[in-house]
């Protein structure tokens, strides 16, 4: 089986911690000059995307990928669907219930696509949540730890 080129990261509103993870994965690959590849994230929950519109990402979320020179540009909440698990390789949660939501949306995981992002580490922590702690800074050390595991795997 070959390796994944298409990732989509996945948390609950789309707005904190996948939104980062893209940003973050994105520069990581860029900064390999790695090509080829297809990264995105989406949301489980309709909970950040009124009238099909989604929000963009949290200002703190995008405050700390300012301090690390990253920006989440126009970046905007969408939600993850049944017709997402054909189009992508890989789906990479932050959390274990990230994981559940996925694969009820999808009806299942046949082929082993849904995985979280601590899991390339070997560890079965979430990445975790700063949406009401306001430590955004941990979820982004998290997302790094991830994203390089995860990176590792790839290549």
């Amino acid at each position: 089986m070959s390796k994944p080129t298409k990732i989509m990261f996945v948390c609950l509103g789309n707005i904190c911690r996948s939104p980062m993870a893209e940003v973050v994965f994105k520069d990581m690959l860029n900064k390999k000059g790695l090509k080829g590849y297809t990264v995105s994230s989406s949301a489980t929950s309709y909970d950040e995307i009124y009238k099909n519109i989604g929000n963009p990402i949290y200002p703190p979320a995008e405050k700390e990928l300012n301090k690390h020179g990253l920006t989440g540009g126009d970046k905007r909440a969408c939600k993850l669907t049944i017709k997402d698990y054909p189009n992508y390789d890989l789906f990479v949660c932050m959390d274990s219930n990230n994981v559940r939501d996925a694969i009820e949306i999808f009806n299942g995981d046949k082929d082993s696509k849904v995985k979280t992002l601590l899991s390339f580490a070997g560890s079965d922590k979430s990445v975790r949540d700063p949406y009401f702690t306001n430590r955004f800074d941990i979820a982004y050390n998290d997302i790094v730890i991830g994203c390089q595991a995860l990176l590792d795997y790839l290549v």
